[in-house]
């Protein structure tokens, strides 16, 4: 029986009933689809590298969900897969990430929640200028709380090291398992960009840090042509410019990709718990055991057993004094990273 459109006149088009059959819950399998990596993200289009090394641009799909698909996931794809100009290939599955990079937002103005910095990378790339603009050891700290926790592999590179000498800021990361490189430019030509290059061969990395510290420098001498813009320091601030974007993946000559991400003023903290940080120094975590539950471990905690451990006293064993300075030592690295966490949890409460 036809609908009564409250008029004969044949020029009127009526949009057809919504049918009652339900939509099927049966979804392809695209386990075996082929398989690409996201290099980049822009305003929708996303570039992958197919495991035939086909660069190839991508939409998602729209049950993928916003926000789902980030830096360097591994991806399902279908469509055109030919990479020829003006053709899409179509993401229609994330693989399992091995490893997961965020930052919270919870110390950014009018912001929630967290941020997917990059997936499945293994190395963070933490870089500090020495001078101009000064190094910040709290930026540092938040940095290797998150590489950590995500289960990164993080490296200090240490740019402008002919303007400083760069001996007293290491010492201050002697007790972690850091590796630490030293760069400098003598006339347009790098030093120490060749030990950094070697650590990073064969693994996909991503670079953070502080505006004007030389990440764009980097990969611009890490990867030839890649053409990043750079820029300079504020001489009132002493702050960089915003000279990166948007985060991009760049395939080193050796092997290996790079992740060069804007830079940020700021690494919220509010997914790391205190085990983690407590779990980089696996002796310190055991010490940690005896203190009261709840306890900060900072050095405002009357009734930390972490004062005692280092001392050699009370529960633990005495100690030589060699001993008891290297374990105060291990303590205090600690606690700096646990100040970082702390100042972080400050900034949520108050931005709720």
């Amino acid at each position: 029986m036809s609908r009564d459109t409250g008029t004969d006149d044949p020029r009127v088009r009526v949009r057809p009933g919504r049918g009652s059959r339900p939509r099927t819950k049966v979804r392809p399998d695209w386990s075996g689809s082929p398989l690409g990596r996201v290099v980049s993200i822009d305003r929708g289009r996303y570039g992958v590298v197919s495991e035939d090394d086909v660069r190839l641009q991508a939409v998602r799909a729209r049950e993928l969900g916003r926000g789902s698909v980030v830096m360097g996931d591994r991806v399902r794809l279908t469509g055109d897969l030919t990479g020829r100009p003006d053709t899409l290939a179509r993401i229609v599955r994330v693989e399992e990430r091995s490893t997961v990079l965020r930052r919270s937002l919870e110390d950014a103005p009018g912001e929630r929640g967290e941020k997917v910095i990059v997936a499945n990378a293994e190395v963070m790339v933490i870089v500090v200028a020495l001078a101009d603009p000064p190094p910040r050891t709290g930026m540092v700290d938040r940095c290797l709380v998150a590489a950590y926790e995500a289960g990164l592999e993080p490296v200090l590179c240490l740019t402008k090291a002919d303007l400083a000498d760069p001996a007293s800021f290491t010492a201050l990361y002697r007790d972690f398992d850091l590796r630490i490189v030293s760069t400098s430019w003598h006339d347009g030509v790098g030093t120490g960009v060749e030990e950094l290059r070697g650590i990073l061969r064969d693994r996909f990395s991503v670079m953070v840090g502080h505006s004007g510290v030389g990440k764009s420098t980097l990969i611009n001498e890490l990867v030839p042509g890649a053409g990043r813009s750079t820029g300079v320091v504020n001489a009132v601030t002493g702050r960089g410019r915003h000279t990166s974007t948007s985060a991009e993946a760049f395939e080193l000559p050796e092997g290996g990709w790079v992740v060069d991400t804007p830079g940020v003023r700021s690494f919220g903290l509010g997914h790391v718990q205190v085990s983690d940080v407590l779990a980089v120094f696996p002796d310190v975590a055991e010490a940690a055991t005896w203190c009261l539950p709840l306890c900060t471990h900072l050095e405002e905690e009357s009734s930390c057993a972490l004062d005692a451990w280092a001392a050699g006293r009370g529960p633990f064993d005495a100690l030589d004094p060699q001993e008891s300075e290297r374990r105060a030592s291990r303590v205090a690295s600690v606690r700096r990273l646990l100040r970082g966490l702390a100042v972080a949890e400050g900034a949520a409460r108050a931005a709720r």
